[in-house]
């Protein structure tokens, strides 16, 4: 309803052009909630359609496979000494489904873009919160969270070709392609997410507790040190592990940085493959119905349940942020 409209209704309320408006304005909004409500439970019934057919197809691995086959291969060897074999070689004649290169290689990824990732974005946060003038704060929040928007496979083409002979120049690396490159990569997809989180936290602190250490003699640094940091430390906490989860997820850079070679080593700057690379480089060329389809099947059940519950207590984190700072 327009201003006139408003005001003839308000005057005459029981006339019939304002019980019409009101028949009127009512559809309007059954129509606007049910529209809403309809694209709601569309939306969670294909998430839900998702899961059960990847938990459907994943489960088949543990007839066909086994759960210690994705753990181990026992093979006799020529001793007669039976060997543990901790491999993923899916298409060997001998096939060996082991996940453990492919969660070391994740882990060897993910790990160190969070370090780095938290160091930078936690940084960009305080300065956003806490130092930037208005300003400054306008320009620069945009930017950062412009980085989350950039497509990653430009950041894994970049880090392939630009990135990976730079470091391979300056630090003479055993693999030109390596978890060290891919982690760099990553940390242009985590820091925004850490920095925006970050600064979130640090403005829903109370202003009162500002003005209070500002009133006891402290400088704006030892607040926020002693102070606002403290009293955000569960978001910013939340913030890293939400990053953390993300670097977990993340496909084309690992995909095109990390060498794709299942390697168990703690080598940062050796070739691995990570779980997300591995369902990404063969499921296209994979027998649909095989022991091997399945296992790729099952690899996505591992990193659903790792991201799931990161962003669960990241949630439970947050929540509890929201209700203590609830005055």
């Amino acid at each position: 309803m327009n201003e006139h409209e408003n005001e003839f209704y308000s005057k005459a309320p029981d006339s019939k052009y304002g019980k019409q408006i009101k028949k009127f304005t009512r559809t309007k909004e059954a129509l606007i909630k049910f529209f809403f409500a309809v694209n709601g439970i569309a939306a969670l019934v294909f998430i839900i359609l998702i899961f059960i057919f990847l938990f459907k197809e994943g489960f088949k691995a543990l007839e066909h496979i086994g759960l210690l086959d994705f753990l181990y291969t026992d093979r006799a060897a020529a001793n007669g000494v039976t060997e543990r074999i901790f491999q993923w070689y899916p298409t060997s004649t001998e096939p060996r489904y082991s996940l453990i290169p492919l969660v070391i290689g994740t882990l060897l990824t993910a790990i160190p873009a969070t370090i780095f990732s938290t160091i930078l974005g936690v940084a960009a946060g305080i300065y956003l919160s806490e130092v930037a003038s208005p300003k400054w704060k306008e320009f620069l929040k945009p930017l950062i969270e412009l980085f989350a928007g950039i497509p990653t496979v430009v950041l894994g083409f970049i880090m392939l070709v630009v990135g990976a002979s730079f470091f391979n120049d300056l630090l003479h690396p055993a693999n030109r392609l390596n978890a060290f490159v891919a982690s760099v990569g990553l940390s242009f997809v985590i820091i925004p997410i850490i920095a925006s989180l970050t600064e979130d936290a640090l403005h829903s602190i109370p202003n009162d507790l500002r003005m209070a250490s500002y009133g006891l003699g402290s400088t704006k640094w030892q607040t926020i040190s002693k102070v606002i940091l403290p009293a955000a430390f569960s978001g910013v906490s939340a913030s890293i592990i939400l990053g953390f989860g993300r670097a977990v997820g993340e496909t084309m850079i690992v995909l095109m940085a990390a060498g794709n070679a299942a390697n168990i080593t703690t080598d940062i700057f050796l070739s691995v493959r990570t779980m997300t690379a591995t369902i990404a480089a063969e499921m296209g060329e994979v027998a649909q119905g095989s022991d091997h389809y399945y296992a790729l099947f099952f690899i996505g059940i591992v990193l659903f349940t790792i991201t799931f519950f990161l962003n669960l207590i990241a949630e439970i984190i947050i929540n509890k942020m929201r209700k203590k700072n609830t005055f």
